[in-house]
């Protein structure tokens, strides 16, 4: 299981895939800022720290990168109701506009990979990959906790 994760994850973050989702999404944006731009949209508001844990960056690079989606108006950010030291980032209009387009793009890039896949092992693969993300992002048992 742990060498065709790493397969997987592997394939997924090179570079050519994502210039190649970019350029059949139609937008223009830099490589580096669309992962964030995503993970905004899917998780937020969050804070510039929680998404650079989530995206496995340093907390500075991404605090630089969100302030340049911000400057490009795809999203805007806002003091935390919580913690007014926190800034909280969310999606803007255009920068949902900007994910749908990338959304239908990685829609057609998967379907062209899972074209020779049946739909009932499509869906028990799709049904088993979101147990997995979910039992894999819940906080780890206390040593020496059996359940």
């Amino acid at each position: 299981m742990h060498t065709s994760l790493i397969s997987i994850v592997s394939a997924m973050n090179r570079p050519q895939r994502d210039e190649e989702l970019i350029r059949q999404a139609g937008v223009r944006l830099d490589r580096a800022l669309f992962p964030l731009l995503v993970g905004i949209e899917r998780l937020g508001p969050i804070g510039v720290v929680e998404l650079a844990e989530r995206s496995g960056r340093d907390y500075t690079t991404v605090s630089r990168q969100v302030a340049k989606l911000d400057s490009l108006g795809l999203v805007e950010r806002r003091a935390s109701d919580a913690d007014a030291r926190v800034r909280l980032a969310s999606i803007t209009p255009k920068g949902k506009a900007m994910t749908d387009a990338l959304d239908a793009a990685r829609d057609k890039m998967a379907r062209a990979v899972f074209a020779s896949w049946d739909q009932e092992d499509f869906d028990n693969l799709v049904r088993l990959m979101r147990r997995l993300a979910d039992a894999i992002d819940q906080p780890p048992a206390p040593p020496g906790d059996a359940g």
